[in-house]
């Protein structure tokens, strides 16, 4: 699940010498996993009610 965008910040906090860049870096790449799972859930659910009957 690790996207592009994880990866990235995740580097850039490896490479942050300041403690405030690399907090900063890490509270983001929480911030990007956490929009991934929603991004997943979003679709399971909309792929779930195309399946479902009573919605048509």
């Amino acid at each position: 699940m690790d996207s592009w965008l994880y990866q990235t910040v995740q580097q850039l906090a490896q490479d942050s010498a300041a403690y405030e860049e690399r907090a900063f870096f890490q509270a983001l790449s929480q911030l990007a996993l956490e929009q991934e799972k929603r991004i997943a859930q979003a679709q399971g659910e909309i792929d779930g009610r195309s399946w479902d009957e009573k919605s048509w």
